[in-house]
């Protein structure tokens, strides 16, 4: 009996797999900078790499620098 409920539960498992890797997901390696000092009326920059993990689309609306 138990053998004969085991398959079909496998079979959905690996049918509809949880899909945690398709979340997309943003990383951020380096998520702040220490410009250290800077003279008066300098321009400065510095640029932040983002990374989208996982294989949905990720879609970013609103930035609010902090």
């Amino acid at each position: 009996m138990f053998q004969r409920l085991l398959w079909p539960v496998i079979l959905l498992i690996l049918a509809f797999p949880s899909g945690s890797d398709a979340q997309p997901k943003l990383e951020i390696p380096l998520n702040s900078f220490d410009f250290g000092f800077v003279p008066q009326y300098c321009k400065i920059s510095h640029t932040f790499w983002l990374y989208s993990r996982g294989t949905d689309t990720l879609k970013i609306l609103k930035v609010q620098p902090g």
